[in-house]
């Protein structure tokens, strides 16, 4: 799993000394500062060249003319025009509701050979866009944009280094909407895209069936032709998610309303999976769309993890034996976990093996509150800790004595237990 320029502003003054001072700073407004006849800066100069320039391609977006479109981008940057023809493309392809850009700072880039004015600057810009029927608000990236000026116009020239990466940059572009998903691939066939979408609308499916709150019951999938690909999608190494089937982007506790999230697949070792295993994954990525909203800093990754793994787990006959292999190997060498794992536990790029164990961890721990106490003190557990502002500490020990009438001590004995009884 995204600067404001500066305004003029008057305020009200106090005192004789303070009008005159005012008085005063308005007598001098045209000669330096806010006045009416004050010449633009530079940087204000060029931050309207790029959004008029912008304003005029979003406008091309929305009306589908590849030709207005592409009269934006610099005749001489061949690269960079080829692959906004692909994009342009790709754009026509989405169910795109709002397409529209921000420039915010812009800075220098170099000047021309003649007489020294400026000919290039660089500018960072926020775009936003909206996909039909699946985004309940638009969703905003950022984009650092170099322009260039020749005959006397501005074009952009390139994308630079530090931009939000998109699928659509990734190669051709393919979409295919399910019954309740919405799949994006790049360089992707069709069979695996429609494929994905079963696969989406069963996780969906599975999802309303257990998880007790309103969501959305949708979800929107990026297929990345790479692992590397799919890194550069969620600016991250790509050795963060080696052996990471897929991962969902969203802030825990955003409002109902924010743009939906993405679940991104990772073609890699997600391919690596048998069907079961792909379903029981797209299953526990779409349990993080639905809970998010109710998704705290209090809550633990034990829970939110495993929570998703026990719902995903649920429409298979998978058991400890078969689903939890690193548990498994750690009972026949005598070393089970005696502690539930740490939030620290489950980050991309840990060794494979702990990073395992912990997620097998989380989910028998929530599989153990399942089977002992009931799903509905399950998700009570969850649903109270999402919405407390208390520390995360003292916040599992209070919500677990309320809804398991026992404290986190007694809950990890009884857990340590249970996976030993499960997995030896």
């Amino acid at each position: 799993m995204l600067g404001p320029g500066k305004r003029c502003e008057t305020g009200r003054a106090a005192g004789s000394r303070a009008l005159r001072t005012a008085l005063a700073a308005v007598m001098l407004a045209g000669v330096s500062g806010c006045g009416a006849d004050a010449e633009p800066s530079r940087d204000s100069r060029e931050r309207a060249s790029a959004q008029r320039l912008l304003d005029r391609q979003a406008d091309a977006v929305r009306d589908g003319s590849e030709s207005r479109y592409l009269a934006a981008v610099d005749p001489r940057a061949e690269g960079f025009r080829t692959e906004q023809r692909q994009v342009f493309g790709n754009l026509r392809r989405l169910p795109l509701t709002q397409w529209s850009y921000h420039v915010g700072n812009v800075r220098p880039a170099g000047k021309d050979g003649g007489g020294g004015s400026p000919s290039r600057f660089q500018a960072d810009v926020r775009l936003r866009y909206q996909l039909r029927g699946d985004d309940q608000a638009p969703v905003s990236v950022t984009e650092k944009l170099a322009f260039t000026k020749r005959g006397g116009k501005w074009y952009v020239s390139d994308e630079l280094p530090g931009s939000d990466r998109q699928l659509w940059e990734q190669g051709e572009v393919g979409v295919v909407r399910g019954k309740r998903s919405l799949v994006l691939g790049a360089d992707r066939s069709r069979e695996d895209l429609d494929e994905l979408a079963r696969k989406a609308d069963t996780a969906v499916s599975q999802v309303d069936r257990e998880w007790p709150r309103s969501w959305p019951h949708r979800v929107v999938i990026e297929a990345p032709p790479s692992l590397r690909d799919m890194a550069r999608l969620l600016d991250a190494p790509a050795t963060s998610y080696e052996g990471i089937a897929a991962v969902t982007t969203g802030e825990a506790g955003e409002q109902t309303k924010a743009a939906a999230d993405r679940i991104v697949v990772n073609p890699e070792a997600y391919g690596d999976l048998s069907g079961d295993g792909q379903q029981v994954v797209l299953t526990h990525e779409t349990v993080h769309v639905a809970s998010r909203t109710h998704t705290s800093g209090a809550t633990p990754l034990w829970l939110s993890e495993g929570i998703a793994d026990w719902i995903g787990y649920q429409a298979t006959d998978r058991t400890p034996e078969d689903a939890a292999a690193e548990l498994v190997r750690a009972a026949e060498a005598g070393k089970l976990p005696r502690e539930l794992p740490s939030d620290r536990d489950f980050r991309f790029g840990s060794d494979p093996e702990e990073l395992g164990r912990a997620y097998e961890s989380g989910w028998l721990a929530c599989r153990l509150i399942a089977d002992e106490w009931g799903k509905d003190k399950l998700f009570g557990l969850y649903l109270r800790l999402g919405s407390t502002q208390k520390s995360q500490g003292a916040a599992v020990e209070e919500v677990m004595r309320s809804e398991l009438g026992i404290g986190l001590e007694e809950f990890t004995e009884r857990w340590r237990a249970y996976v030993r009884k499960e997995v030896s």
